[in-house]
């Protein structure tokens, strides 16, 4: 049976079709998600995209937080479900307190657009076992509130558990502490970042790199194997 990924889209979402396009090339099957369903449609994972939902007017993320889908999807990822973030969606699972901390805006205040080097820290959770932890890769980065932030305590838990999935390396693009870009959450099944791994995953497109199909193809062989 064919792995059903669902893609969440909410007003403003830019990047969905970039990840069912992502999902489809790893082998599984994307499944459109509408911030107004009320359930999940039987998906085996979900994506949470990038853009700008609700146009950001109140706090990145924070509406968005509130839609229906989101009820179904706190619940399922509590228990268990998969859940990945991308740039808007790591904002939402923040507001969502699906992950700890919050996302402010860059500490230049302009917005970014660059091709930005990643260190792999966790290699461990459902979207990144086919990476090797310590592995270095490139992963295209657009956001103009992505500089990560949480108080000391939750900053140092992160570290000590080995929740810091990804570190920003050569430069840390927007101030976020501890170059922190994507964390996970205890269990391994929620992850966000702020970088697009959607936008790498054909050498024709984007950055020229296949660097993002990892995520893609470790949760198929997750739930292929579950």
């Amino acid at each position: 049976m064919t792995a059903r990924i669902g893609v969440v889209t909410f007003p403003g979402s830019l990047d969905d079709r970039d990840t069912q396009r992502a999902i489809r090339l790893a082998g599984a099957e994307p499944v459109a998600l509408w911030h107004k369903d009320k359930n999940l449609h039987q998906v085996d994972a979900v994506v949470l995209c990038g853009g700008f939902s609700y146009g950001d007017y109140l706090r990145a993320g924070a509406i968005a937080r509130f839609s229906p889908v989101m009820e179904p999807l706190i619940e399922q990822a509590k228990a268990g479900l998969p859940v990945l973030g991308i740039c808007n969606g790591f904002q939402i699972l923040t507001e969502a307190h699906l992950l700890p901390g919050a996302m402010l805006g860059n500490d230049h205040l302009h917005f970014i657009c660059r091709d930005q080097k990643l260190r792999v820290e966790n290699a461990d959770t459902a979207w990144t076992t086919d990476y090797a932890a310590g592995q270095e890769i490139h992963i295209p980065l657009k956001n103009m509130d992505g500089r990560y932030v949480a108080d000391e305590r939750t900053l140092d838990e992160l570290e000590a558990e080995g929740r810091v999935a990804f570190r920003y390396l050569d430069v840390n693009p927007n101030g976020s502490l501890r170059d922190i870009a994507g964390i996970t959450n205890a269990a391994g099944n929620v992850v966000g970042l702020m970088p697009h791994p959607e936008h790498a995953v054909e050498p024709l497109i984007g950055s020229g790199r296949t660097d993002g199909l990892p995520f893609f193809t470790s949760i198929l062989k997750k739930l292929v194997n579950a």
